[in-house]
């Protein structure tokens, strides 16, 4: 079913990546079901925003926590596909408070898991998984080069990490992603559910209420057009691969699309290696799109900290064509762009 023609419920729906994709679908002509508790700061903003991006008819909005099966439960009337987003997104916030991690991520999934097994036709879902669900990767060796990290293999230097790495939960995060990871891969299993997870990188773009625990490239900017210090953690020289939305929104809709043959799967996405950036060539970009380098701070390196971590995107790219578009140069400019005229940040300034 086209998105014009579908319904579409967004868990998490008022959050960074779900506001882009319901602004999506709605443009599109497809109806949108927004689930969020509105927890998060930043949310009610991106809500009001999308209220008016299409007619009221069109956009119906559930503020409620995707832990209740009553609320989940008539979210899904009616739906045709559903993206799973809610989440507890932050390692800090984890290791601080496990328990309502674990009863967010894992227990909140598990519920929507539930609700879908119960209707007679349940319809494909997409889960936002996280690339942490592999760990440290203390086993991956990694030398300097050209001043930022880079693993000693020169294969995975080239490729990237795959699907086929083993999975090694690190962080009360790590474990409550991937243990929604798995149950959602079960459901398809034992199920038969059409359900595919991503295992995202570093995603970024409009919209994104990033801080430093989580939305590391969008709260780089923020910072510098605020005028405030940036706190790097480590030495900076860590590296990751950065997806612009619009890339992922791509990424997510063939996803969908193509359900029936890629359920029960899972997939790194990210930029790949064509788009891996480190934290010090971020300060770089930023400096020369304000004109003067950003002010930094140094601090010690966090739990789970991973030195280099790019997605080997290959195997989603050969089941369904799929690349990405935007060039992380070009995509840091215009997320520079929309911070710099937005209301929220030039308030701070």
């Amino acid at each position: 079913m086209s998105p014009a023609h579908a319904t579409t419920l967004i868990t998490g729906g008022a959050g960074f990546i779900g506001t882009n994709m319901a602004a999506r679908v709605l443009r599109q002509g497809g109806k949108v079901v927004v689930l969020d508790d509105l927890s998060r700061t930043g949310v009610v903003d991106n809500l009001h925003w999308l209220q008016g991006v299409a007619p009221r008819h069109r956009l119906r909005i559930e503020i409620g926590d995707v832990r209740d099966a009553a609320v989940v439960r008539r979210s899904l009337v009616g739906v045709d596909r559903v993206f799973h987003f809610a989440a507890q997104v932050a390692v800090t916030t984890s290791l601080v408070e496990p328990a309502e991690d674990f009863m967010v991520n894992a227990g909140g999934t598990l519920t929507v898991l539930e609700e879908l097994r119960a209707l007679p036709e349940p319809p494909p879902m997409l889960f936002t998984s996280t690339n942490k669900v592999y760990g440290r990767l203390d086993d991956v060796g990694v030398q300097l080069l050209d001043g930022c990290y880079a693993p000693t293999d020169a294969t995975l230097r080239e490729r990237g990490l795959s699907e086929t790495r083993s999975l090694a939960f690190c962080s009360p995060y790590g474990c409550s992603k991937g243990a929604a990871d798995q149950y959602v891969l079960d459901y398809a299993r034992s199920y038969g559910l059409a359900n595919v997870v991503f295992r995202m990188s570093c995603i970024y773009g409009p919209h994104q209420c990033g801080n430093e625990d989580q939305g590391w490239l969008a709260h780089f900017l923020r910072q510098s057009l605020r005028g405030a210090p940036i706190t790097i953690y480590g030495d900076g020289r860590q590296v990751r691969d950065a997806l612009y939305v619009d890339d992922l929104l791509d990424a997510m809709e063939l996803a969908l699309a193509s359900s029936a043959e890629l359920a029960g799967q899972a997939f790194n996405i990210g930029g790949g290696t064509d788009n891996a950036i480190s934290l010090r060539e971020l300060l770089d970009m930023i400096g020369s799109l304000d004109g003067s380098a950003p002010s930094v701070l140094h601090d010690g390196w966090r739990v789970a900290d991973q030195r280099w971590f790019v997605s080997d995107t290959r195997a989603f790219a050969d089941a369904t064509g799929w690349r990405p578009q935007v060039r992380v140069a070009d995509g840091v400019a215009r997320l520079h762009a929309w911070l710099r005229d937005d209301a929220t940040v030039a308030e701070a300034v």
